[in-house]
């Protein structure tokens, strides 16, 4: 997609300025402030690109409430193109081995991995997760989810 819309004459900051107008439902932006205010370590799982994402939180003066992103990474190359490349890196076979996820990206690995590490050195008792998600590619980690954790999936 982004191929094509270079192809089309549009540039970096042409994307970039689009993105800046996504709009936000206010009430998510009263809470994810309320979340962090009360203590809250917020995160971020997406299928998205690392461009997209800190250009949207920046616009609305939110990046600095998120202590993790994991998504796809980008870049702008020499000729101005925004470049996305795989979360997982595609080396030899499957990345990730999950049936439910897109090659790209296992949401589910990343939640294991980051709930792993939460969890070092404290009671499992001390820590709860709640994921926020919005699609079909948020089925994979919520079934990594324990008994005390929540998913809020969005309702359409």
């Amino acid at each position: 997609m982004m191929e094509e819309l270079h192809d089309q004459g549009k540039t970096i900051s042409d994307i970039e300025q689009s993105l800046k107008t996504v709009p936000l439902y206010p009430e998510m932006i009263r809470a994810i402030k309320f979340a962090f205010s009360m203590g809250c370590e917020l995160r971020i799982v997406s299928d998205a690109n690392m461009f997209f994402i800190k250009t949207i939180l920046q616009a609305h003066d939110l990046l600095q409430y998120f202590t993790e992103i994991n998504t796809n990474p980008s870049f702008v190359d020499e000729k101005g193109r925004l470049r996305i490349q795989s979360f997982h890196p595609f080396i030899e076979g499957p990345p990730h081995g999950c049936s439910l996820c897109p090659p790209n990206m296992c949401k589910g690995a990343i939640i294991d991995e980051m709930m792993r590490k939460s969890l070092e050195g404290e009671s499992i008792d001390k820590k709860q997760f709640i994921y926020l998600g919005d699609g079909t590619g948020d089925f994979c980690p919520s079934l990594k989810l324990g008994d005390r954790d929540h998913v809020l999936p969005r309702k359409e």
